[in-house]
């Protein structure tokens, strides 16, 4: 999912839980209709006809998996019975056909033993084109869950929620920045442990439809791409660059080794793998798509291919020979056209149904209306249209892994991730704990002797060329600059995306996107001049990802003389820095302090911990530690308010709690049961 200019933003918040629960419990399979239609011309959508079903059947009618995950208390009798449907295209009205059923009890990972056909499409005279597994007639029922965005220890919990709601498949991206974060070394543990997530979607019960880029968008900083590509700016990002491609090449060789057995047809889950993500929207090297194809079938992957765009760029982002599908936020007849002129004889499927929405900081929180979406899914249904919720659950952005959008004005992308459709089975258990208060606090000018070893450059450098991490650069957090100056005048710099300048420890001004000049003010002898720069997330999406360099990204200037001698710190904020600390002296909380500080204090969660919410309701802006994981950023702006911690990262008793506050210290930590936005 990416965000386009003009498009409206819906909803980005943590879940209400509904009371409602499924009468037949997690393992409960939805039926769907199923049947053939008088039209001869596979392209027009047929409506399928609809009847009512025994009410002892412990089956969910498609009615009712609308009210479970859109309107919990509404009957499940809530759509309008009707005599004739018309067709999609046309206009013509078509008599209400036959009931049938689509029944996949049986078609599932832990019942189809026997496999040699995989996930087709087929296409008859007389009926809309529709997919087969197995052979078995059968719609898609996806929902998006980002294992990289929810706790390991609440997979199971999230994708049996997926199920019990009647979807039968889930649907995921892969993050490239997150399982190869230097060149050569991978990552595929605890969080990230890919596998281990397929195939507990398998035992639970669930399809997979893989996504793994190497761009996924997903509202991810530079949409997945590792940082380090930016360090050569010959290198074209999303193209058959040889620089470009090869790194690709040597990233596919291991990720597709990994899932290459997970395959349908090899006993696995994964039915069907997409291509890349919305190069419609991108499109700058025609010969880039095909690549990737290729790249895919040479290393084994065996089950379908397709491709996702949004529906005005699909004639740009197909490739010939490989399924089309689109990306939405609301049902229209017209939204098809592009797709027919691609394939006509293919069913439809909608890669992204937006249900939800991400936020970005500083700006409104919408949410969007319910019988929107119960309309929009009714009509998927009824034209056995196959569908993908994005997103059923959108998790957390925790860490500096969050994305940015850059329309107007950059805008980082918030912690909390998408909307999530309400839950049913059991509710993970919420706390409240005592509030605390900050005991201790460092300065960030007494912690520069705990960081590693700084870089001395003539010239400033930006976060991706800094020569550390094995020459792989920064890719997040912050970087300060230092440098000497024994004159005042007219500061002039390119900071991305923020910064916040200083002479030896007094705050100067604030220096961004659009503010680029600052007036120093005259010193009488050589000060130090600190520039302390936060990367707020990467571009996403567009073609700005091309210029995603953060930190000071060229000469840093004093009335047009270029400042030379910078001595540069990284604040990567990695566990092992916070584990330095621990040894080190703090100092005892002042009444108040103004300026970027580490501040510490003690989250007493009892002998059973729970997933509680953080509020920080007089602090400022920085981010949130629990026990070293970096939970991600707090903002007095909004439009979020809490910060989820999950139970699971908490230990019995004693959590260490340590806040990067960076304008001014706040006093009271407080916990919720509840999200607030």
């Amino acid at each position: 999912m990416c965000r386009r200019p003009g498009s409206v933003p819906l909803a980005a918040q943590s879940p209400r839980p509904s009371p409602w629960r499924c009468p037949a419990g997690p393992g409960c399979v939805p039926r769907l209709p199923r049947g053939g239609g008088s039209s001869a011309r596979p392209p027009l959508l047929q409506p399928v006809g609809m009847a009512s079903r025994p009410r002892s059947s412990p089956c969910l009618f498609w009615k009712r998996i609308l009210c479970i995950f859109f309107l919990p208390c509404i009957l499940s009798g809530f759509s309008p019975r009707v005599k004739h449907k018309k067709n999609l295209l046309s206009g013509k009205a078509q008599p209400q056909l036959s009931q049938y059923r689509f029944i996949w009890s049986h078609l599932t990972p832990l019942e189809l033993r026997n496999r040699s056909m995989g996930l087709q499409t087929e296409s008859r005279v007389g009926s809309n084109p529709y997919f087969t597994l197995e052979g078995h007639k059968f719609l898609i029922f996806g929902g998006s869950i980002h294992y990289f965005r929810v706790p390991r220890e609440y997979w199971r919990d999230r994708l049996l929620k997926l199920k019990a709601c009647g979807f039968n498949t889930v649907t995921t991206y892969v993050p490239w920045n997150l399982h190869e974060p230097e060149r050569g070394r991978f990552d595929f543990s605890g969080n990230l442990d890919l596998e281990a997530f397929v195939l507990t979607a398998a035992e639970i019960g669930l399809w997979v439809i893989l996504r793994p880029g190497p761009y996924i968008c997903s509202e991810i900083d530079l949409g997945g791409l590792p940082s380090r590509l930016l360090q050569d700016p010959q290198v074209n990002l999303r193209t058959t660059d040889k620089g470009f491609v090869e790194a690709v090449d040597k990233y596919f060789d291991h990720l597709i080794s990994r899932v290459v057995h997970l395959q349908y047809r090899k006993g696995g889950p994964i039915i069907a793998v997409q291509v890349e993500n919305e190069y419609g929207s991108f499109y700058k090297d025609k010969d880039y798509m095909p690549y990737l194809q290729q790249a895919l079938l040479k290393r084994g992957i065996v089950e379908l291919l397709l491709t996702s765009d949004n529906v005005d760029d699909v004639l740009k982002g197909y490739i010939k020979g490989v399924l089309a599908t689109i990306n939405m936020k609301k049902f229209r007849k017209d939204a098809f056209q592009h797709l027919y002129k691609v394939q006509r004889d293919k069913p439809i499927m909608i890669m992204e149904y937006w249900v939800g929405w991400f936020d970005t900081w500083g700006s409104k929180h919408e949410v969007k209306d319910a019988g929107d979406v119960k309309n929009t899914v009714s009509e998927f249904i009824k034209f056995e249209i196959s569908f993908n919720v994005y997103m059923f659950h959108g998790g957390t952005n925790f860490g500096f892994i969050n994305g940015a959008i850059n329309f107007v004005k950059h805008a980082g992308v918030v912690t909390s991730y998408a909307v999530p459709l309400p839950p049913l089975p059991e509710l993970t258990p919420k706390a409240v704990y005592p509030s605390t208060r900050s005991s201790h606090y460092l300065p960030l000018w007494d912690v520069l002797q705990y960081l590693d070893e700084p870089v001395m450059s003539k010239m400033p450098v930006s976060m991706e060329n800094l020569p550390i991490n094995n020459g792989n650069g920064q890719s997040y957090g912050l970087v300060l600059y230092e440098t000497p100056i024994c004159s005042g005048g007219q500061l002039h710099a390119h900071v991305r995306d923020v910064a916040q300048v200083f002479l030896n420890e007094t705050t100067i001004g604030i220096l961004d996107d659009s503010i680029r000049n600052l007036k120093i003010p005259e010193v009488k002898e050589c000060q130090l001049l600190r520039i302390l720069v936060e990367n707020q997330g990467r571009v996403n999406f567009s073609w700005k990802i091309q210029n995603q360099q953060k930190g000071l990204t060229g000469p840093v200037t004093i009335n047009n003389i270029s400042l030379e001698g910078f001595t540069i710190y990284s604040l990567e904020m990695k566990m092992s820095f916070f584990k330095r600390l621990r040894y080190v002296p703090w100092r005892p909380v002042p009444n108040s302090y103004s300026g970027p500080a580490f501040y510490r204090a003690t989250l007493r969660a009892g002998s059973s911990p729970k997933d509680t919410f953080l509020r920080l309701l007089n602090w400022n802006y920085g981010f949130v530690f629990i026990n070293g994981r970096n939970l991600g950023r707090y903002w007095i702006i909004g439009p979020q308010e809490t910060l989820y911690l999950p139970g699971a990262w908490l230990h019995p008793e004693d959590n260490e709690i340590i806040l990067f506050e960076k304008i001014k210290s706040g006093s009271v930590i407080e916990t919720t049961d509840q999200p607030v936005l």
